[in-house]
């Protein structure tokens, strides 16, 4: 009576385990870089609010101002109610829907823009610079807008780690089996024009 070998049953058994480890070290890689990517959402949100908070304030106050632009302000906030009507759960979400991403960022650019626009206007009124009211929130503001930079850069780079990380192997090979738990994470984008340097003019007046 011939011996029964166990080489072969211990091979396909030792593979199993290999693989099963190889893909769960790759899902638990997977979920922490996930979870860093929403963490950081979570702070340029934070950052976005509180820009949008100063905003009613920095309104009354170029409001108060003579002959103050009124379709400046009234630009800053039609801006800030756009940005306002995108849902929460949809902001919330964002990270894992190209789209939705796209839209806030959008939304937030603007924003972004028609307060720097008023902030420039402002420039013509000296005695709304002057005031302490009007000196502080520019002060806030300046600080925020360095802030959400800041913040941005600091999602893209969690962002660029989870999207290294699912586009290599053994990542690559596996990721396809938890559907849509590990999408491709979107970036921030330079704003159109942001490639350029500033034009100097270095003639005397």
């Amino acid at each position: 009576m011939q011996s029964r070998s166990y080489a072969g049953p211990l091979i396909v058994v030792a593979i199993v385990l290999v693989v099963g480890f190889v893909i769960g070290g790759t899902y638990n890689s997977l979920v922490t870089l996930s979870q860093a990517v929403d963490a950081q959402w979570g702070q340029v949100q934070n950052v976005y609010q509180r820009r949008a908070d100063l905003i009613p304030n920095l309104v009354a106050t170029v409001k108060g101002a003579a002959n103050f632009e009124q379709s400046t302000y009234t630009a800053v906030a039609k801006a800030r109610a756009s940005v306002g009507q995108i849902p929460p759960d949809v902001v919330a979400g964002a990270v894992n829907n190209p789209q939705a991403f796209a839209q806030y960022a959008q939304a937030q650019d603007q924003l972004g823009a028609a307060l720097s626009h008023l902030l420039a206007v402002a420039e013509n009124y000296p005695q709304l610079r002057a005031t302490q009211n009007f000196q502080t929130l520019q002060a806030q503001l300046e600080g925020t807008e360095n802030r959400i930079a800041f913040e941005r850069r600091k999602y893209n780079e969690a962002a660029q780690a989870f999207d290294t990380k699912r586009d290599t192997l053994p990542a690559v090979l596996f990721v396809g089996m938890f559907g849509s738990r590990f999408n491709e994470k979107p970036y921030f984008q330079a704003q159109p024009g942001a490639e350029k340097p500033p034009a100097v003019d270095f003639s005397t007046p």
